[in-house]
């Protein structure tokens, strides 16, 4: 259960973050989509786990952009320290959130059938008709 206090220091993670890698990063390796879902705190704040979407051309590009932020995690840390008015700045862990890709295959299977359930209606209704 997360309380208030990692709560509101996670808010200021994920828009430092989000800041940092929309305005201040200038790394050609970053391209397409890059959006922040979330930001995890440890219990003691030490530790900042941010979670991060990566939509490109393919999973080539998308690859290229979560390495270039890993290897620029130090600069991003230290503008998450910047906006943080606090004692110590805790540490940066990026992830990729794949939950959202998840989401959208789903989304896809479930359009899907669907579909194949509709096509499959009007030849039910056709053979129905003629009994």
């Amino acid at each position: 259960m997360t309380t208030r206090k990692q709560e509101k220091v996670a808010r200021v993670v994920k828009e430092a973050v989000s800041d940092a890698i929309a305005h201040r990063l200038s790394d050609p390796r970053i391209e397409g989509f890059v959006s922040v879902t979330r930001v995890e705190m440890s219990p003691d704040l030490r530790n900042a786990y941010a979670y991060i979407s990566i939509f490109g051309k393919d999973e080539v590009s998308q690859n290229k952009t979560f390495t270039a932020l890993t290897h620029a995690k130090s600069r991003i840390q230290s503008m998450v320290a910047g906006s943080l008015q606090r004692k110590f700045c805790p540490v940066l862990h990026i992830c990729r959130d794949e939950k959202f890709k998840k989401t959208l295959d789903i989304l896809n299977l479930i359009d899907k059938a669907v579909s194949g359930l509709e096509e499959k209606e009007p030849e039910e209704d056709l053979n129905n008709e003629e009994i």
